[in-house]
């Protein structure tokens, strides 16, 4: 039972909320609760009752799961040991500030002159307190300066560690593969040797590039290793360092070498590679380039069988062995009906384009007004027929001299069209140093398959809004290396956010789980008295179930405002 009871002390009166029971028989108090003095219940009530004056919304459970996890993997802290105390003069600690970027770039990447506008339209001054001094980008750039690359690599070695330990990540399946990404770096700037221009994957060939190499878990597309590298050089150049370095883990990542199986694709092949891999405790699933072998292509379809029509549907292979790379190995041939049909449908978007453009020249050459001479439209029809196979479904016949003599003619061969598809479209070609005791075909078709979670965490690192490389301003080597590791520690966050919901049946992409946690927003409620600051009040915005199963899951109630 419940009461309000009074005691006076020092000529003041107090109220307390009492709380009664039978103890032994007798009524006893239990437990009692301050309220304070009289005038401190009237404000409470007014308080209470009164309309605010005015309201402030700020993003709260994106930025609040994000910094969870980064607690629960101790970046900070494992940043810190690495590099050492703080300056002086430091507004916060080098990894404070890491642990900031990273989660800028996970909700919403920004410039570090963007960093302290952001920070303020979120509830983060309750998870990190710093002075707005703190904020300033040079503090960052600060902060970045005293990373060396191998520092760096440390961080990365204690981090994954940490997380294998936490989170149970299961490393028997690796995937490796490479990217690049444009900067937007003064061509005169010689400060950051590591942007070069080279293939640039996103087409930007007017921008210097940074290539970075990942190794990624299966299990969940969970980033292992990273591996920043010169834009100008070849990624099978650095398939060596990559798997050296991740065969130097092993005794971190927990999992004996001979246990795990690394995927790649043919980019990565070379006779120096194979050598590599020859002598490392790894096993491996990797590709080889189905033109180069045209006696695996050219084996009947009566030698294909069904791999798993459950997990496989339209997937047939069959099996065989050969010298690859100075070793025999294992080699699958497989035959997808779905990519068959993909790259049939392509071909004719392609062969339709082409023809278009030989009718074009054929009636301009018939027109007669053309000045080009023979070399120079052969040169021409050259350049029409250049994307692969066309020469070999396409024949032309030149007629004529001078310009105006010219003539062109060509025709669609229906039969070397069938060839085509028979030889080429649908196959793949598999090899593996894995015998059929450790490996069934399925699995190998598994294993190779697994790409897809490299090929994912690129796809999302090179999406503007959310976990993305970009926007990426830095000029010099050592602020884009760790540019580029707090990017792959955003995405490693993210991916196990992603991994933590689809474990407990909630099954969303990155985009996904961030939009529904940022409908978790924070409302400030503000109580202008006739002077001083205005009083506030916290709370957060009503949730939808999924909502809620997140907020449980990601144990956000330690963040949120206490009342």
């Amino acid at each position: 039972m419940a009461s309000i009871i009074s005691k006076k002390i020092g000529g003041h009166t107090y109220y307390y909320l009492a709380e009664s029971a039978r103890v032994g028989g007798k009524p006893r108090i239990v437990s009692q609760r301050y309220l304070g003095k009289a005038a401190d219940i009237e404000a409470a009530i007014a308080g209470a009752t009164a309309m605010p004056d005015r309201t402030r919304h700020l993003a709260f459970g994106d930025v609040a799961g994000v910094w969870g996890m980064l607690e629960r993997l101790g970046v900070a802290e494992t940043i810190d040991e690495v590099v050492g105390p703080r300056r002086g003069d430091a507004g916060a600690s080098v990894g404070t500030y890491i642990a900031l970027a990273v989660a800028n770039r996970v909700v919403d990447p920004c410039s570090k002159r963007g960093f302290s506008e952001w920070w303020r339209t979120t509830a983060g001054d309750r998870l990190v307190s710093l002075p707005q001094a703190a904020l300033d980008h040079r503090r960052f750039w600060e902060a970045m300066d005293a990373i060396s690359e191998e520092d760096l690599k440390e961080i990365e070695r204690r981090i994954v560690t940490t997380m294998v330990e936490v989170f149970g990540v299961d490393l028997s399946g690796l995937v490796l593969d490479m990217t690049n990404f444009a900067t937007y770096i003064d061509s005169a700037n010689d400060r950051a040797p590591i942007a070069q221009r080279g293939h640039a994957k996103q087409k930007r060939t007017d921008l210097r590039i940074v290539g970075l190499g990942l190794v990624v878990s299966v299990d969940g597309g969970i980033p292992l290793l990273s591996h920043a590298y010169p834009g100008n050089r070849p990624d099978v150049t650095q398939f060596p360092a990559m798997v050296e370095e991740l065969v130097a883990r092993f005794g971190a990542l927990g999992d004996g070498a001979d246990e795990l199986t690394l995927v790649f694709d043919a980019g990565q092949n070379s006779e120096d590679n194979a050598e590599l891999l020859e002598v490392s405790p790894l096993h491996f699933v990797g590709s080889l380039p189905p033109s180069d072998h045209p006696d695996l292509l050219a084996v009947g379809k009566d030698r294909y069988e069904a791999v798993d029509p459950e997990r496989f549907p339209g997937l047939s292979a069959f099996e065989t062995e050969k010298v690859v790379f100075g070793a025999r190995r294992r080699i699958v041939v497989c035959h997808s009906e779905g990519l068959h049909a993909k790259q049939s449908q392509g071909f004719d978007q392609t062969l339709g384009k082409a023809r278009r453009q030989l009718s074009e020249l054929a009636a301009r050459l018939a027109r007669g007004k053309t000045r080009k001479p023979r070399e120079r439209v052969e040169a021409e029809i050259a350049q029409i027929l250049k994307p692969r196979w066309l020469t070999r479904v396409i024949s032309t016949t030149l007629t004529g001299e001078s310009p105006a003599e010219l003539r062109l003619s060509f025709r669609t061969e229906a039969k070397a069209r069938a060839a085509l598809e028979a030889e080429i479209f649908g196959k793949r070609i598999l090899f593996s140093d894995k015998d059929e005791d450790l490996a069934s075909t399925a699995r190998i078709v598994a294993d190779y398959r697994s790409q897809e979670a490299a090929e994912g965490d690129f796809r999302q690192m090179k999406d503007p809004k959310v976990v993305s490389f970009s926007p990426m301003f830095h000029f010099t080597e050592s602020k884009i290396r760790v540019h580029v590791f707090y990017c792959v520690l955003a995405l490693m966050v993210a991916r196990l956010m992603v991994r933590e919901a689809d474990r407990h049946g909630m099954h969303m992409s990155v985009r996904e789980l961030l939009e529904s946690l940022a409908g978790i927003e924070e409302t400030v409620l503000l109580y202008q008295g006739e002077r001083g600051r205005p009083r506030a009040r916290r709370m957060l915005t009503e949730m939808d179930a999924t909502q809620q199963r997140l907020y449980e899951l990601f144990r956000l109630d330690a963040y949120a405002p206490r009342r």
